[in-house]
């Protein structure tokens, strides 16, 4: 049987095919093992295949052997993910840069993976004030009382702060890496990436060995941000990576919140102006528990033991076994864009509709597509499938 993951592996290997691409290419072939027995010149149809790509994908193929990438690839990375492997976490694959490839190392919890139970991100600068570094903590140890996963980066400063206040509570910490998982970064937080290990995880998109790199970690913010349903900057400077997060959560459709600070304190400039944006105001620990608790739990795509996706309510072999109904009006309040896709559902004759698809009818960009169909999602008007496919509820 054909390991997918050598063919995720092995079309990363070629120069300018990125995460947008790759997931291009599965979209339009079906299947990456399909897609690198193709002609190079079938890949011009694709949408940002113009160029010299083909060709340079023609002369770069015959140089790959996936299996024996893999075999070899899997020495010094043993534990990773695919959007191909069911356990790859299902919020990461609304968005349309996920890494096509994510490491991990400590404990993993399938039902956070599913998506059921809910991850916070906290990020901020690595030189806090010790208001943030106190309201940091403060936030960090509440939320880990009450159930919420902490996700940060292990950066210095705001990030450390976050991972030792969740850990501290007994709760559970997410590292995501700007490295290979083996490389510690800063190295002064070994003890801090120990302790991850054996109570959390540690998880990342680059290779083991890959080091520190300026180009990497804010590559790496949008996993963060991808990964939760929302995400707190505590402090932040107006050139500062946590706001690269924040934009990522906005462009994703997650809530962002702030932790409000003085004019006078540069430090905070970066969160005052995220207001602008729409991000919320903490107002206190209580505060930050009841806007958090409005957010709507997203409905597990496959329940425990079973093999067929289910919808809410009604699971695979009843679709089977109901017809398609006439076309149902979209709800009253729905904002035009979520309208636009309620509506390609009503125009297709499947019972599902790839994710290209609803982009070819809707003709919205990938970014807005994503995030629209994530809103849908979690107001419970439509469901994902395996191989990034969509079924109105």
């Amino acid at each position: 049987m054909t390991d997918d993951r050598a063919y995720w592996l092995a079309w990363g290997q070629i120069d300018g095919i990125g995460a947008t691409l790759l997931y291009r290419i599965q979209q339009h072939f079906g299947s990456l093992a399909e897609a690198w027995q193709a002609p190079s010149e079938d890949l011009r149809v694709i949408p940002g295949f113009g160029g010299s790509l083909p060709n340079k994908i023609a002369l770069e193929r015959p140089k790959i052997d996936p299996e024996t990438l893999l075999a070899q690839y899997l020495v010094k990375n043993p534990l990773f993910w695919t959007p191909s492997d069911p356990e790859y976490p299902r919020l990461l694959l609304e968005i349309p840069s996920a890494p096509s490839l994510l490491h991990y190392s400590g404990l993993v919890n399938i039902e956070e993976n599913r998506g059921i139970g809910s991850m916070v991100g906290i990020v901020g600068t690595r030189e806090p004030t010790e208001y943030g570094r106190k309201w940091t903590r403060k936030l960090s140890i509440i939320l880990a009382q009450h159930g919420f996963t902490i996700v940060s980066g292990m950066a210095a400063g705001i990030d450390t702060v976050a991972h030792y206040g969740c850990l501290e509570a007994g709760g559970r910490t997410i590292a995501v890496l700007g490295t290979g998982i083996d490389r510690i970064y800063p190295s002064e937080n070994e003890p801090l990436y120990q302790e991850i290990r054996q109570k959390g995880l540690v998880i990342g998109e680059y290779a083991a060995g890959t080091p520190p790199d300026r180009r990497t970690f804010p590559a790496r913010n949008r996993i963060i941000a991808g990964l939760c349903r929302a995400i707190i900057v505590m402090e932040a400077p107006k050139q500062s990576g946590a706001l690269i997060t924040a934009r990522y959560a906005n462009e994703f459709g997650r809530d962002v919140y702030i932790l409000p600070a003085s004019l006078d304190q540069p430090r905070s400039i970066g969160c005052l102006e995220l207001i602008g944006q729409g991000a919320q105001v903490i107002l206190g620990e209580e505060h930050l528990l009841e806007m958090l608790g409005t957010i709507p739990q997203l409905i597990p795509s496959v329940t425990e033991g079973a093999e067929e996706p289910l919808t809410a309510t009604i699971n695979a072999s009843e679709r089977n076994s109901n017809p398609k109904t006439a076309p149902t009006p979209p709800p009253v309040d729905l904002e035009p864009k979520l309208a636009l896709i309620w509506r390609v559902f009503d125009s297709n004759e499947e019972e599902s509709i790839s994710f290209e698809t609803i982009a070819k009818i809707s003709n919205l960009a990938v970014s807005e597509l994503s995030a629209s169909l994530l809103q849908l999602e979690l107001m419970g008007l439509v469901t994902q499938l395996p191989g990034m496919r969509y079924q109105r509820l």
